[in-house]
């Protein structure tokens, strides 16, 4: 009797995310291959820092990776969340954490030349993964499809794949901009994680370990334009004018890198044998750092569902409206209360700022909201009670 064909899936996009959506497919019983027109080198240089969340932990744990990664992390036991316009202030730690989960970290930080060499790494030596980095694309999309059962579609934001196939975007830009950078600074706990709320946006300050920390600081687009062309004395005073008293910013160890935000999600996930995963599908302003564990949220119910087919439960031709229909309430609960924090806090609006006020006020009184509030951060919306 001969045994049925392997399961065959072509990942476009080598990314944190494409990666992972890779090493997925593998642990379901797949036999993956992941393109990318970048190389190696192109995909490990860039500079940035990503918080990860309790979904983050429960994805790469299920796929033998958090072993691997933990030791290179980061962790934060507290996360401040500051309004200073209202001079108010929410502690939330640990303790805060679903009923399981207590006792550990509130998150992770793993900066990205960190985590792509780890993760390339692992596709290079996993037996069932082709790797195809520096590809040009020389077939098309019909004739793809046509040899493989699935495809998979996470090439970011401007996604060829999603444009080949048709599928168009709900989207808008933010009048703000997002700027990156990394500090030696003073005035904060190595375990310690904030959020600020300013009238010009959201500004978290990430710890990195040994008194570093990564800044992602929101502000209009023309502001960021000038930081990003000060001198490194200069920013560190526009840096101390930007935080509050207590924070004293040394040394400017990374140059500021400004960049644009939008929000974005497509009009399907799926269209055909092919489904998006991550910045293909949507993207949320990086406040509450749930960017990249919203992607990756993306790639454990593809896992799911990919076992699902090689265990023979579920046809494979199935698989990518399952997968749209199991995203949807994840995605637009996400994507809304980033807006609505963004829209909320980043004023002086007199109406605004009684209700602001009443909210953290509520945060700060009762446990219960600050459990609820945390586990939809660290869990995802949809399960925010999950241990």
């Amino acid at each position: 009797m001969h045994s049925p064909p392997a399961l065959q899936a072509l990942v476009h996009g080598a990314g944190p995310t494409g990666a992972l959506a890779a090493l997925a497919l593998a642990d379901a019983g797949w036999q993956p291959t992941v393109r990318d027109p970048l190389n190696a080198v192109q995909l490990v240089q860039r500079s940035r820092a990503y918080a990860l969340n309790h979904s983050s932990q429960q994805l790469l744990e299920t796929l033998g990776l958090w072993s691997l990664l933990q030791p290179q992390m980061v962790p934060f036991h507290r996360l401040e969340l500051c309004d200073l316009a209202l001079a108010e202030q929410v502690h939330f730690s640990s303790a805060d954490l679903p009923r399981g989960r207590r006792g550990s970290a509130v998150g992770w930080i793993v900066q990205h030349q960190v985590l792509m060499p780890a993760l390339l790494n692992q596709l290079r030596i996993h037996p069932a993964i082709t790797v195809q980095l520096g590809w040009t694309a020389a077939d098309g999309l019909r004739s793809q499809a046509a040899v493989h059962h699935l495809m998979v579609a996470a090439d970011g934001p401007q996604s060829p794949q999603r444009h080949d196939l048709g599928v168009g975007t709900f989207d808008w830009p933010y009048k703000q901009n997002c700027l990156t950078s990394q500090v030696a600074l003073r005035g904060s706990d190595s375990d310690q994680a904030w959020e600020l709320f300013r009238p010009e946006g959201p500004f978290a300050v990430l710890p990195l370990g040994r008194g570093t920390f990564q800044l992602v600081w929101s502000a209009p687009a023309a502001r960021c334009r000038q930081l990003e062309g000060q001198t490194d004395v200069a920013f560190l005073d526009s840096l101390a004018a930007a935080l509050p008293d207590r924070f004293q910013p040394d040394v400017l160890l990374e140059p500021p890198r400004a960049f644009p935000v939008a929000w974005m999600l497509a009009h399907r996930l799926s269209r055909g044998s092919t489904v998006l995963l991550g910045e293909s599908a949507h993207r949320c302003h990086p406040v509450g750092g749930q960017g990249l564990n919203l992607c990756w949220r993306d790639v454990a119910v593809l896992h799911r569902l990919a076992r699902r087919v090689s265990g023979g439960r579920l046809p494979a031709q199935r698989l990518p409206s399952a997968y749209g229909r199991r995203r949807w309430p994840d995605l637009l609960l996400t994507l809304l209360f980033t807006d609505l924090l963004v829209r909320l806090f980043s004023n002086r609006s007199a109406l605004l700022l009684p209700l602001r006020h009443l909210l953290l006020a509520l945060l700060r009184r009762m446990p219960v909201l600050r459990r609820l509030s945390l586990g939809s951060m660290t869990l995802g919306p949809c399960r925010p009670w999950s241990g």
